[in-house]
């Protein structure tokens, strides 16, 4: 009897037996795979986007800058929305990312006309348009369109006026970007939709 506690005893004190590393292998397995997962959608996220810029969709409402950016805000606009009934407003806040801080003065001098483009694109626009991202987008590049037309390089267009002058002076102005376009980009700092 003496033996059945004893072969009892020995068994407990025998080590415990370790798993196999077959669970680590696993575990690391695993890890590797979301990571090389994760980097291939990132790839997939950046190559689909800079595509679909190839592509002709709206660039972005902004140009990179050449030295540090200064910031111009425009006092809010209210404006009735082209919805039916004309029961819908927006009180957009809008703030312009110049060139530099001489660029200020230049854009100082036609921002009364600048802000009556602006008017112009916000009137056309309804409710539905602004609330989607998209719609806050296009407005937002419409805005620098608008916003960079006075300072539109024409100086090849104008010294010999033609049916093309107007089309060269629409096409700079459109890119929103030259050496003489102070204008970088559009900021909204409020928008509401009421």
């Amino acid at each position: 009897m003496a033996t059945k506690p004893d072969a009892a005893k020995s068994e407990a004190d025998e080590p415990v037996k370790k798993p196999p590393k077959s669970k680590k292998v696993l575990l690391i397995g695993l890890v590797v795979f979301l990571v090389l997962a994760l980097a291939g959608a990132g790839a997939w996220l950046v190559l689909s986007q800079r595509s679909a810029l190839d592509d002709g969709e709206a660039a972005p409402a902004r140009v990179e800058p050449k030295s540090p950016p200064t910031f111009l805000p425009l006092e809010n606009m209210v404006v009735n929305l082209a919805d039916p009934g004309g029961d819908k407003v927006a009180q957009i806040g809008i703030t312009l990312e110049l060139a530099d801080a001489k660029a200020v003065d230049k854009v100082k001098l036609y921002l009364p006309s600048i802000r009556s483009g602006i008017l112009l694109l916000i009137s056309q626009r309804t409710a539905q348009e602004l609330l989607q991202i998209e719609g806050k987008e296009k407005l937002a590049a419409d805005i620098l369109r608008e916003a960079s037309r006075p300072f539109a390089d024409t100086a090849s267009a104008s010294k010999k006026p033609t049916k093309d002058a107007a089309k060269i002076k629409k096409k700079s102005a459109d890119l929103g970007a030259g050496d003489d376009n102070p204008v970088r980009g559009v900021l909204f700092s409020s928008f509401i939709v009421q």
